[in-house]
C-alpha cells in the first residue's frame, strides 16, 4: 500500500499512513513489562484515605468502603477561582496588541482514583468498576459544567505520563475551549448546516458500521473503532451508538465497551502498552456535538514532522490494526 494522506473527518487534521514503514527498524517501541505495584507504598490503595488530600466526592461500595473516590490533584494545573474572560490579543481589535498576554490559569484540577484495588489499568478491573468509574467522570463534569471545557483524561504508564501507577483519571476545568476542541465545534457545525442538523460522528460511525474496516467490536451501547485518520498505530475510540453532545449527559457511558477493547490492545500486544486516553466532549453551550473516548497507545516515538508540523505519521494502517483488534475477540 502506497502512503496515503488522509483527512480526519472530525478535526480537519491531515495524517500520512505509511504502513511499510511499519517493518523498518525501531517503528515500534518496546511494550514494557509493568512492574507490581507496592500496595503498602500506594496512596491510592483503599485504607491509604489519610494519604491524599481530603476527598471532595466518593462512590461508596460495601460496608462503608469504597468503590471510586475523588481529591484534589496534590499537584494542580490549576488554581482555583472564577477566571475572567481574557481572549487573544492578536484576534483582531485596535491599538497596540499585548505580545506577551497572560492570565491567571484559574480552575480546578482534580484526581479521580478508578478503583481501590493497586493496579495499573482499567483492563485490570471488572466492566462493573469500569461503569462505576466512568459514571464517576460523568458526575464530576457535571459538578463543573459551568467551566468553558471539561476534559478527563487517564494516562497509564510513566511513558504515558502517569507519576503513580495507580489508575485513576484526572478533571481539569478550564476557563476557555482548547483550539483543538474549537476546531471540532466549528466543524461539526457547519456539517449539521450542510446536511439539514445531521449528526457529523454519527453519520461517520454509521458509514464505518456499514464498511466493516474499521469497526473491530459492536455492544448495545456503542461501537469501537481504529478512525480513518487515526495518529498512531491501534489508535482508537468509543463511540456512544445514539449521539449525545456531552458525556455529561444522561444515557449510555460505552464502559464494557472500553473494557473489552483495552482488554483486545492487551491480548494483541501480549502486554497493555503506556497509554494516554480522554474523554472528547462538547464545549459550553454547544449543542451540534456528539462525545466520544479516543485511545491512543504510545507504540510510536513522536519525531521532527508531528512536532513540528502537526501532521501524524502512522506506520499501521487503521484498517490493519482493526482486522487485529477483531482477531483478539
Amino acid at each position: 500500500m502506497s502512503p496515503e494522506l488522509r483527512i480526519d473527518p472530525l478535526s480537519g487534521l491531515r495524517v500520512i499512513v505509511a504502513g511499510e514503514r511499519g517493518s523498518r527498524p525501531g517503528a515500534f517501541l518496546d511494550v514494557p513489562s509493568r512492574e507490581p505495584i507496592d500496595a503498602e507504598g500506594d496512596p491510592f490503595a483503599a485504607g491509604h484515605e489519610d494519604r491524599t488530600p481530603p476527598e471532595v466526592y466518593r462512590l461508596p461500595g460495601d460496608d462503608g468502603s469504597w468503590k471510586v473516590r475523588v481529591v484534589p490533584n496534590l499537584y494542580p494545573a490549576l488554581s482555583p477561582g472564577e477566571a475572567a474572560p481574557g481572549g487573544d490579543p492578536l484576534a483582531g481589535g485596535r491599538g497596540e496588541p499585548d505580545l506577551f498576554a497572560s492570565h491567571p490559569a484559574l480552575g480546578d484540577h482534580e484526581v479521580i482514583v478508578n478503583a481501590p484495588d493497586p493496579v495499573h489499568s482499567l483492563a485490570e478491573v471488572s466492566p462493573d468498576q469500569v461503569e462505576a468509574a466512568l459514571s464517576v467522570w460523568r458526575e464530576r463534569m457535571r459538578a463543573h459544567s459551568d467551566s468553558a471545557y471539561v476534559h478527563v483524561i487517564v494516562n497509564e504508564g510513566k511513558e504515558a505520563g502517569a507519576s503513580l501507577p495507580h489508575t485513576h483519571a484526572q478533571l481539569y476545568a478550564l476557563p476557555f475551549v482548547p483550539a483543538t476542541v474549537a476546531r471540532e465545534r466549528e466543524r461539526f457545525t457547519a456539517y449539521a448546516d450542510r446536511t439539514q442538523g445531521r449528526n457529523l460522528l454519527e453519520d461517520v460511525v454509521q458509514e464505518e458500521v456499514r464498511r466493516r474496516d474499521r469497526v473491530f467490536a459492536i455492544d448495545d451501547e456503542a461501537v469501537a473503532l481504529c478512525p480513518f485518520g487515526a495518529r498512531v498505530p491501534f489508535h482508537f475510540q468509543v463511540v456512544p451508538r445514539r449521539p449525545a453532545a456531552r458525556f455529561s449527559d444522561d444515557g449510555p457511558l460505552g464502559a464494557r465497551l472500553l473494557h473489552e477493547s483495552l482488554t483486545r490492545l492487551g491480548a494483541v500486544l501480549g502486554e497493555l502498552p503506556p497509554l494516554n486516553l480522554w474523554v472528547r466532549t462538547a464545549p459550553r453551550d454547544a449543542d451540534r456535538f456528539c462525545w466520544r473516548i479516543e485511545v491512543m497507545p504510545r507504540l510510536a516515538q513522536l519525531a521532527g514532522l508531528e512536532i513540528g508540523t502537526g501532521v501524524h505519521l502512522n506506520v499501521l494502517a487503521p484498517e490493519d490494526a482493526a482486522e487485529r483488534m477483531r482477531g483478539a475477540g
